[in-house]
């Protein structure tokens, strides 16, 4: 006997994994699902491996600081031999998982592969979908280039709004309440431990579903799926008509897989990796800071969508949608499969396909929100700055050298995403103000990073000027009676 076989007998006399193994490998299908409609599977979880093998190389170089993180894709890019080419095939994989999980989503909801008994299947199939897009968004932020910023301040705005829980879950994303070096840290652990081991975890539990609830058949037109039957009449189907997956069924996930590694090497050639754009910097605004291809359709809807109706939509609409799916198979789980004769499952794909497409079509054209409507070169009106000390004339161009003017507005002149500062020293004390500066909130991101210390000084100093003629500015109530002697 060769070596490579007695060493293979006396492991598996040990370890007893030869037996399960075949039975995995042999184990039948039904022969015509065995087509290239049914090797989105493979060829997500081919990708998924792509995945860990570039992201574990990357990993090795990668910093998760907010001082460092933008450098080390600069080094990467331009210093380390093929780091270039690693990064792009890393991004191009993560583009080719997000899709290619979509489809195989839409070709499961097509051919009702989510009925019964393949209930929780399907929602371990959801939970994937949101892992595999956590993994992108994580992953975007990793960049840590002024579009992964903006893309995180306005994912921390929306987690916000989630009622009572909202200011907890910002924390715990951010490590704080800004956007710092903590942040980085908290998102490297979730795209490199915590969402890469629940999708192992996912992934094992859903081929073990495969395996023991069996392919999907082809759906034929008339062949209904009822509980009480479907098992034994699909447990004849595989034994009268069915293939050993291997070979006979495996070799179209095997060219499909090899076919999607070459597409994700020829882009990552061709088109090379994903940013880094400029450092992130929350003084300078550009005009379009862009999320990643999968996010553009939220991008575009966040830019049209009416302040007022950006919370219940982006609150109640997610929860609504990922709700519908988990209960699908429990309110559909019997009947017809055959796509020919369920007209609302594909108008609605359709429906979904149409409205994404065109939103991320919008998307490309799409001025960002914020609208950024006013131009950070408009003079301060001269009224504010006669009469005004030093250091509050100081922070006046502290003002408009931040480019303040992009989002708040003087005496009318200046951006309206913000709120007018007219007044803003009878709304906000002097603590007050300088913990929004610093730290931020709402739709404002922090300039704690951004300012040092005497410039804050001097723009809240100029900030408390700005109240109507003969009243007085805000102050804190319990420090005044303190000074007075009052418990």
């Amino acid at each position: 006997m060769r070596l490579t076989t007695r060493v293979g007998a006396w492991l598996d006399a040990r370890l007893q994994l030869g037996q399960p193994l075949k039975s995995t490998l042999e184990h039948r299908v039904p022969r015509n699902s065995a087509s290239w409609f049914y090797v989105f599977g493979s060829g997500a979880l081919t990708v998924f491996v792509h995945q860990v093998v570039t992201g574990i190389l990357l990993a090795l170089l990668y910093v998760p600081s907010a001082g460092e993180a933008w450098g080390v894709l600069q080094v990467l890019n331009h210093q380390v031999a093929a780091g270039w080419f690693i990064r792009a095939l890393h991004g191009w994989g993560s583009n080719f998982m997000v899709a290619i999980v979509l489809v195989h989503m839409v070709q499961v909801l097509l051919f009702g592969a989510y009925k019964f008994p393949r209930e929780l299947t399907w929602m371990v199939g959801v939970c994937l979908l949101l892992m595999t897009l956590g993994m992108a968004f994580t992953g975007q932020v990793l960049r840590f280039d002024q579009d992964a910023y903006w893309g995180l301040g306005i994912g921390a705005s929306i987690a916000s709004r989630v009622p009572i829980l909202g200011p907890a879950i910002v924390n715990v994303l951010l490590g704080g309440p800004i956007i710092a070096g903590a942040t980085l840290a908290r998102f490297f652990a979730l795209h490199v431990f915590v969402i890469p081991g629940l999708l192992f975890g996912l992934v094992g539990l859903h081929l073990l579903l495969v395996l023991k609830v069996g392919i999907n058949e082809w759906p034929m037109p008339g062949r209904l799926v009822r509980k009480a039957t479907y098992v034994k009449e699909y447990n004849e189907l595989t034994h009268r008509d069915g293939v050993p997956f291997v070979p006979d069924a495996v070799w179209k996930d095997v060219v499909f897989s090899g076919c999607v590694l070459l597409a994700i090497a020829a882009c990552a050639a061709l088109l090379g990796p994903f940013g880094p754009s400029g450092a992130p910097d929350p003084t300078v605004i550009q005009t379009a800071p862009r999320p990643d291809f999968f996010f553009l359709w939220l991008y575009a809807l966040l830019s049209f969508l009416p302040p007022a109706s950006e919370t219940p939509i982006l609150l109640i609409g997610p929860a609504v949608g990922l709700l519908f799916l988990f209960a699908l198979p429990f309110i559909a789980g019997e009947g017809e499969k055959s796509w020919r004769r369920r007209p609302i499952a594909v108008l609605s794909v359709l429906l979904v396909a149409v409205a994404l497409g065109a939103l991320t079509h919008l998307a490309q054209h799409t001025p960002w929100s914020p609208v950024m409507d006013a131009w950070s070169g408009d003079p301060i009106p001269a009224k504010y700055l006669a009469g005004r000390t030093a250091v509050e004339r100081q922070g006046a161009l502290v003002f408009q050298v931040k480019q303040c003017h992009n989002c708040h507005a003087l005496e009318g002149q200046g951006g309206q995403r913000g709120p007018a500062l007219d007044d803003v020293a009878l709304r906000l004390t002097q603590d007050q103000l300088i913990r929004q500066v610093i730290q931020g909130g709402g739709n404002m991101p922090a300039y704690g990073k951004n300012l040092s210390p005497p410039e804050t000084t001097a723009l809240v100093s100029f900030l408390l000027t700005l109240h109507p003629a003969g009243q007085p500015r805000a102050h804190d109530a319990s420090r005044a009676a303190v000074l007075d002697g009052h418990p």
